[in-house]
């Protein structure tokens, strides 16, 4: 840990240092399982899903999981640029996650709502992440996370919004 002097030049202001970032990347492994599985998810809710509005559904998943999916090499190479591998196998993805798996259900109401609660779920990771990525003061990964919780806050928005009568 070091210490930041403000421009009054008092001290105070704690940060990681450099060599001590282990949990902020950890958590940038969650960050990355997270969004893998819910790429699963809307993937597969966007191949299985059935009814009256099947076409509106459809497009709506299939939107979730390319956002979703075209933000995943960009998460691993920021577990790079912090000195460590980024995990690619299933199973660590799966033990890493903090996304609950869902029953196949073929509802799209039932769909949405599960997606909700998974972005949500995310969310709250992402945020973990951007703390400790404030604490570390790493900006450039402090303005990806921004941009990702933008984006992810646009999906909570409209999923919560499509499943309001």
């Amino acid at each position: 840990m070091f210490v930041a002097k403000s421009s009054d030049n008092k001290e105070g202001v704690y940060l990681v240092s450099k060599n001590d970032r282990s949990d902020l990347v950890e958590q940038m492994k969650e960050v990355l399982s997270d969004n893998v599985k819910i790429y699963f998810k809307a993937l597969g809710y966007h191949w299985n899903v059935k009814g009256v509005d099947f076409p509106e559904y459809h497009r709506l998943f299939g939107k979730i999981y390319e956002e979703v999916y075209d933000a995943t090499d960009s998460i691993a190479e920021n577990i790079l640029f912090l000195g460590s591998d980024a995990p690619y196998m299933l199973s660590e993805f799966q033990s890493r996650s903090s996304i609950q798996d869902a029953s196949v259900v073929n509802t799209p109401v039932s769909m949405m709502s599960d997606l909700l609660v998974s972005f949500e779920t995310y969310l709250m990771c992402l945020n973990k992440a951007l703390v400790l990525a404030t604490m570390a003061n790493e900006q450039g990964l402090i303005n990806f996370l921004s941009g990702l919780i933008d984006s992810n806050q646009k999906w909570v928005w409209q999923l919560r919004s499509s499943l309001q009568s």
